[in-house]
């Protein structure tokens, strides 16, 4: 059940590339329409599920970096308040419940993702690493897209996206996690072809 929560995700977010790079190919210019905030903050909602049943806090750090950026997109390009409002309180909340839990119980959160026997303290670091990496891209985005008072995906998204992928992949390989490799390893052919584009 957990691997099933976390291939949804993954569905999410190559679905967000597929459109978004089908798109791309048709404007014959890189755009960052609207399916691809609303499926990226699906899926990173899956996403940190499946981290925080993994034990796998590279995972859920990576969750929490990028997920209000998404909803600010979405506000941005008018979509945000279509969602229904329960919904939308559910996905505000979530995040902030689950800091709270994490402060509630330090002890146990700090044993349970930090001295995870699969997963060694260097690994966890790397792992972080590129999830750090490969989800400052949303940050890049969304400093550019502001300055701009649009959604844009310019190029340093894409290179950074290649880059934290990489990582990633790399820590999937040695974690022994197929959601995280398969996830990862398609993203890489979208991120290349929107530098090609760019």
């Amino acid at each position: 059940m957990i691997y099933v929560i976390g291939f949804l995700a993954q569905i999410c977010f190559s679905g967000r590339l597929l459109f978004q790079w089908i798109m791309s190919e048709k404007a014959k210019q890189v755009v960052s329409p609207s399916i691809f905030w609303l499926l990226s903050l699906l899926g990173s909602y899956l996403l940190f599920f499946y981290g925080w049943l993994r034990d796998d806090f590279a995972i859920i750090l990576g969750q929490f970096i990028s997920y209000y950026i998404y909803i600010w997109n979405l506000d941005i390009k008018n979509n945000w308040k279509k969602i229904p409002r329960p919904i939308r309180y559910i996905l505000i909340a979530t995040p902030f419940l689950a800091i709270s839990y994490m402060f509630s119980e330090s002890r146990a959160f700090i044993s349970q993702f930090f001295r995870n026997e699969d997963v060694p303290l260097w690994l966890l670091i790397y792992g972080s690493l590129g999830q750090i990496i490969f989800t400052l891209r949303f940050i890049y985005q969304w400093v550019y897209s502001r300055k701009r008072h649009e959604s844009i995906l310019p190029l340093g998204f894409w290179l950074i996206s290649l880059l934290g992928s990489a990582i990633i992949v790399s820590y999937a390989i040695v974690r022994h996690d197929p959601v995280l490799i398969l996830g990862q390893s398609t993203g890489l052919v979208v991120y290349i072809r929107n530098i090609w584009i760019l």
